[in-house]
């Protein structure tokens, strides 16, 4: 009897705690990515590695801050490079803003933030043809 009245209990406080999770179809909101602090240097050219998927091509471009650069039909303006001191964990990471040039159309925006090196996945650009990430941050500090 001692069992079954446990067993009861059991199912009882399970049935509960499922009521009080969250549905399996909630939206799972990402977390944060990590913010680059104040202590950080800034550089003035960004290195990107882009992919072209239909054809395979990988072009590594260093971009400096500022100013546009071309990956296919892709336009990327780097508006800032940071970078962790050397004593810190390595982490770099590119403020960019990418679009996307189409003939007798106008540009249309792909995307705008932050990429870190460390973690390409965690702010990718979404496109069917392009991949771009950031690998480091070179050049004088400012």
């Amino acid at each position: 009897m001692r069992r079954v009245l446990a067993l009861g209990a059991i199912l009882m406080a399970a049935s509960a705690q499922a009521q009080n999770a969250a549905p399996a179809d909630a939206p799972v909101v990402p977390a944060a990515p990590p913010q680059m602090s104040g202590t950080d240097l800034s550089f003035d050219t960004a290195v990107l590695q882009g992919l072209d998927k239909v054809t395979a091509r990988v072009v590594t471009v260093e971009a400096p801050v500022g100013a546009p650069v071309h990956v296919g039909a892709l336009e990327i303006i780097v508006r800032a490079c940071k970078k962790r001191r050397p004593e810190d964990q390595p982490e770099s990471a590119a403020f960019l803003d990418i679009w996307e040039l189409r003939k007798d159309q106008p540009a249309a925006a792909l995307f705008r933030g932050w990429m870190f090196a460390s973690s390409p996945a965690l702010s990718a650009m979404e496109h069917p043809v392009y991949d771009i990430w950031v690998l480091d941050c070179r050049g004088k500090a400012r």
